[in-house]
């Protein structure tokens, strides 16, 4: 399906003159060392060359050489990116370094795949899960006596047959989370943009911070000497391991990627109904928590489920902490909150209302807590979530990415990205939500077992009641989609 034209590493400029504000060494802070094993987030763009109409020759001379070349520019800011994660023997926590041989994997690569299809524009459209994997790299392990694992890893694929082509990107979860990751994406993009410019003008606000004295404090160290020997101890002991998991999920046959997406006429509709529903324990609430809910609850019929379920969102810690962090700080500073059902209330017939009223519970907590409260069991959390998952025991629903990071802003001087998928979901079991091209609502994206993702298809679309829409007639598409 792909074929490999090139495999090179991108360095930052030799003389690159950014390196007061991007250390060479970064030392991970207890945000980052909870996710040390996570499997790595993947994302996928689909970009339409237009209007130009160039020639396959004319993509590898001339757009690739400008994708490397702004790549580089936007590494000098971003120098903790292009280095290792490992865990030297003598430290007491890992920590990600580079140095003048270091350079991001970037692989060059052609496909004959039906660029259209994958990146359809549809309202429901489903593809084979497995179709979108060569698309996207792997971290590829160091080549260091002591284990290193590189922070960041892209891959270009040309369509030839489509005018086309998609960036494909895999991160090492303890380096970013979805804040700083779209920051460095959308600093590379706009690089690009300006790359004949003289002198070079690199705006303030994508440059990234790294000054961690925040969180570096007493109390913020006693977490990282928990994480850290809960790390150790994990199939240890002193297993200084940095390499994610690996879990069976991608290697599911019969996997469908679906993406659902829901516009704001909807989800006006889900909250009018909580509104006037008796059992809805609270009535003004986000549309985040809707749909969550509502994927939750239509997810947990399709797989019927035969245990109590949890949910876990993530909740950006950089203005509730004290003091409160820039946006562009980068690194993880994020923190899980957990809605909690039982089975009996999940399936019910208030099955959807019992799932907004235990998210909202979930964010109340925020208001009333500090959101490091439970802090301490984070990585214990963890661990015990990925070994069940990874022995297929026990799911656990889980979200990635958000409608706030606007990933259909980013603009390499293309224009917008006709689509944009989380691939990694098919690895996490996670739901994705990301905010829709047309800026009408949200997508969602989903991998499941055909026969699940039909039963999902036909929930969503019926619970939505828009009976002459083609909504109610997508899990008919899947067959016909594939």
């Amino acid at each position: 399906m792909v074929e490999v034209i090139e495999v090179c590493r991108v360095a930052p400029p030799a003389d690159h003159s950014d390196q007061s504000f991007s250390p060479k060494s970064l030392p991970l802070t207890f945000f980052d060392i909870r996710w040390l094993r996570f499997p790595p987030p993947k994302l996928l763009y689909f970009y339409k060359i237009s209007p130009v109409n160039p020639s396959t020759n004319s993509f590898f001379d001339s757009i690739v050489p400008r994708l490397k070349h702004s790549l580089s520019l936007t590494l000098q800011h971003f120098l903790p990116l292009a280095g290792n994660l490992t865990w030297p023997p003598t430290s007491p926590k890992p920590v990600i370094a580079y140095t003048e041989s270091d350079g991001v994997s970037l692989i060059i690569a052609k496909s004959y795949a039906d660029f259209y299809r994958l990146s359809t524009t549809e309202s429901v459209a489903f593809s084979d899960a497995a179709e979108c994997r060569p698309l996207v790299p792997n971290l590829p392990l160091g080549t260091s006596d002591s284990e290193a694992v590189p922070v960041l890893a892209i891959q270009v694929t040309f369509f030839p047959n489509d005018n086309a082509f998609s960036i494909g990107i895999a991160v090492h979860k303890a380096a970013l989370d979805g804040q700083s990751f779209f920051l460095f994406v959308k600093s590379w993009a706009h690089e690009i943009t300006v790359i004949n410019f003289l002198p070079p003008h690199f705006p303030l606000e994508m440059k990234p911070l790294y000054d961690r004295t925040t969180l570096f404090k007493n109390d913020f160290s006693k977490l990282e000497k928990i994480y850290s020997s809960d790390w150790l101890n994990s199939d240890g002991p002193n297993n200084r391991s940095v390499t994610p998991w690996e879990t069976n999920a991608a290697n599911e046959p019969d996997s469908i990627r679906g993406t659902f997406r829901l516009s704001r006429a909807m989800i006006q509709e889900l909250k009018r109904r909580i509104s006037i529903t008796e059992t809805a324990t609270f009535k003004n609430v986000s549309a985040f928590s809707l749909i969550c809910a509502y994927t939750w609850f239509c997810l947990a019929k399709a797989e019927e489920i035969s245990d109590d379920k949890n949910l876990v969102f993530l909740v950006d810690c950089r203005s509730r902490l004290d003091p409160p962090l820039p946006a562009t700080y980068l690194g993880n500073c994020i923190a899980p909150r957990f809605a909690v059902l039982e089975r009996e209330a999940l399936l019910g017939k208030q099955g959807f209302v019992a799932a907004v009223n235990a998210i909202s519970e979930a964010m109340k907590g925020l208001e009333n807590k500090s959101v490091l409260d439970g802090a301490e069991n984070w990585v214990s959390v963890v661990v015990g979530n990925m070994h069940r998952s990874i022995n297929k025991r026990r799911k656990v629903y889980s979200v990635a990415s958000s409608p706030r990071f606007k990933v259909y802003d980013t603009d390499f001087g293309w224009g917008r990205p006709r689509k944009v998928d989380v691939v990694s979901v098919d690895v996490t079991g996670a739901m994705s939500l990301l905010e829709s091209r047309n800026d009408d609502g949200v997508e969602i994206g989903i991998v499941l077992k055909k026969h699940q993702m039909e039963a999902f298809a036909s929930l969503f679309a019926q619970g939505l009641e828009f009976k002459n829409d083609k909504y109610c007639s997508s899990t008919s598409k899947i067959t016909s989609s594939l």
